[in-house]
C-alpha cells in the first residue's frame, strides 16, 4: 500500500490530479508577472495553447473588453494586498466567442509575508451563468405582468402608485409641476347592462387603447384605477398643458363613436375628467393630491357628464 508521505511526494500524482480536473489550474510568478504554470484543460475550452499564455497581459487581454478594466483592476489590488479572491468575467475564445470563467485566487506569501505567487483554478461556469440571465428574464418579465391590467395591458393601479411616488419626489427636489387626470366612463353599468360584460370589456379596452395615444410625452402614464376608471399622470406639465391633454382624450373618445343608447349625450360614449396641477411643496402628501382631483372628477359628474373641471391654479 502507498502510504500517505509517498502519495504527497510524488510530484506525478499531483499533475495527474491537476490535469483530470474540469477546473483549470495556474500559476503565476509575482516578480515576472509570468505564467509558471496552466493546465491542458485551457486549450479545448477556449482554443488557446498552453503555450501562449506567457504573462498577466496574455490573460487580460483575452477577457471580454467590457469586463476586462474591472476584473484586473480588482484582481491586482486584492493580489497586492495579499488577499484571497475570486472574480467573474468573459473569456474570448481563439474562434471570438466567449467563456464565462471564475477565477479563484490564492496568494502565496513568503515567510516575511511577501507575496511570491498567485495559484488558482479557472471554473466555467456559462451554464451557471445562462440559469442565472434565464432567471432574471423570468424576474423581470414576472414584474412587468405584476405592473400591467390583465385586461386592458396597460398599466394598473399598482404601477401608478409606484409611479406617483417616484415623480413626485422628483418634482418635489426639482420643483416641478406635476399634473393629474382622473378618468370616468359615463354611464358604464348602463352599457355593460344593456350591451353585456363582455362587450363592457371590450369597450374597456377600447378607451384604454385611445387613452394612450393621447400623451406624448416620454413619462406620461396612463393606467386603470379601478373599474371604469382611468388616471394619466403628466410629469412636468403645467395647468394649461394638462387640460389641453384633457380636452385630446374627450376628442378621441368622441371620434371612437361607440354607441350607448342609453346616453343623453347624443346616444354615444363620453368621458368626465378631473384635472390638478401641483408643485409639490415639502409638506405636501400625494394622497392628498389625488383626492382633490378626484373630487373634481366628481364635479364633472356630477354637473352632468361628459365635461372636464379642473382644481383653480395654485390651489
Amino acid at each position: 500500500m502507498v502510504s500517505a508521505k509517498e502519495f504527497s511526494d510524488d510530484p506525478q500524482v499531483y499533475q495527474a490530479l491537476l490535469e483530470s480536473t474540469r477546473a483549470i489550474p495556474w500559476k503565476i510568478d509575482w516578480a515576472s508577472m509570468k505564467f509558471a504554470y496552466i493546465g491542458p484543460q485551457i486549450e479545448p475550452l477556449l482554443g488557446w495553447s498552453r503555450d501562449s499564455w506567457r504573462s498577466v497581459e496574455d490573460w487580460a487581454q483575452r477577457m471580454h473588453p467590457e469586463d476586462r478594466e474591472r476584473v484586473v483592476n480588482f484582481c491586482v489590488t486584492q493580489s497586492q494586498a495579499g488577499a484571497d479572491h475570486e472574480a467573474d468575467y468573459r473569456a474570448l475564445t481563439r474562434d471570438n466567442g466567449y467563456v464565462w470563467i471564475r477565477d479563484v485566487v490564492h496568494v502565496v506569501r513568503d515567510e516575511h509575508g511577501v507575496v511570491e505567487a498567485l495559484i488558482g483554478f479557472m471554473f466555467d461556469i456559462s451554464e451557471r451563468k445562462k440559469t442565472e440571465e434565464r432567471l432574471l428574464t423570468l424576474q423581470s418579465e414576472l414584474e412587468a405582468l405584476s405592473f400591467k391590467d390583465g385586461l386592458t395591458n396597460i398599466a394598473n393601479r399598482r404601477r401608478f402608485n409606484a409611479s406617483l411616488d417616484q415623480e413626485w419626489e422628483t418634482a418635489r427636489s426639482q420643483a416641478q409641476p406635476l399634473s393629474l387626470l382622473m378618468i370616468d366612463i359615463d354611464y358604464f353599468k348602463q352599457f355593460n347592462d344593456l350591451y353585456g360584460h363582455l362587450r363592457g370589456d371590450q369597450c374597456l379596452v377600447e378607451v384604454a387603447h385611445t387613452l394612450s395615444l393621447a400623451l406624448d410625452g416620454p413619462r406620461d402614464l396612463v393606467a386603470r384605477f379601478g373599474g371604469e376608471e382611468f388616471v394619466i399622470l403628466l410629469p412636468g406639465a403645467d395647468p394649461d398643458q394638462a387640460f389641453k391633454v384633457a380636452e385630446r382624450c374627450q376628442r378621441r373618445i368622441h371620434k371612437l363613436a361607440t354607441i350607448h343608447a342609453l346616453s343623453p349625450h347624443g346616444q354615444q360614449l363620453t368621458v368626465s375628467i378631473g384635472v390638478g396641477t401641483l408643485v409639490p411643496g415639502a409638506h405636501s402628501q400625494s394622497a392628498q393630491f389625488t383626492d382633490a382631483v378626484d373630487k373634481q372628477l366628481y364635479a364633472a359628474k356630477k354637473n352632468g357628464r361628459n365635461r372636464i373641471e379642473r382644481l383653480p391654479v395654485g390651489s
